[in-house]
């Protein structure tokens, strides 16, 4: 007997409800406030899981190869940010520090005022050496895998 896609795509969804029961435990728990680009990871994940309810009732092929692509979308993005937290690349100017030479002081203030209380370029926690972004690709990439193999199984 061949088994189906469903039950694979339900470990994907739940994969993705567990990396956010994760992240609001950080946040509302640990009190650990994610910055910008935090949450962009989350909402690929939050759109996997509806992904994951709708498979319940349609096991089609497609839903899981957009899960796939949601999984993707966000290791794409903790990558990006891991490039920042690291200092490969510059952050986006809305999360990150940015030189501050040649502005004049009214420019200074209004960067000062305008600038996030969380940024993106600074790692709040870390394990084994790598940040919650880094964790997040690792186990989004995983879930890329697991919703591939869904996408590959019969109806």
């Amino acid at each position: 007997m061949t088994r189906t896609r469903k039950p694979l795509m339900l470990l994907a969804a739940g994969g993705s409800l567990a990396l956010m029961i994760g992240a609001w435990g950080f946040q509302y728990i640990g009190g650990m406030a994610p910055c910008e680009m935090c949450l962009w990871q989350r909402y690929p994940h939050l759109i996997a899981i509806a992904i994951g309810l709708i498979a319940l009732r349609y096991g089609e092929a497609a839903l899981a190869w957009l899960g796939a692509a949601m999984a993707f979308t966000s290791a794409a993005i903790a990558g990006l940010h891991t490039g920042v937290e690291r200092g490969w690349w510059p952050g986006f100017t809305s999360c990150s520090a940015q030189p501050i030479g040649g502005l004049s002081s009214d420019e200074l203030f209004d960067r000062i005022m305008t600038a996030p209380v969380v940024r993106c370029d600074e790692v709040p926690w870390e394990m084994f050496g790598l940040s919650m972004a880094s964790w997040n690709m690792i186990a989004s990439c995983v879930l890329v895998a697991i919703w591939i193999a869904a996408a590959r199984k019969p109806a």
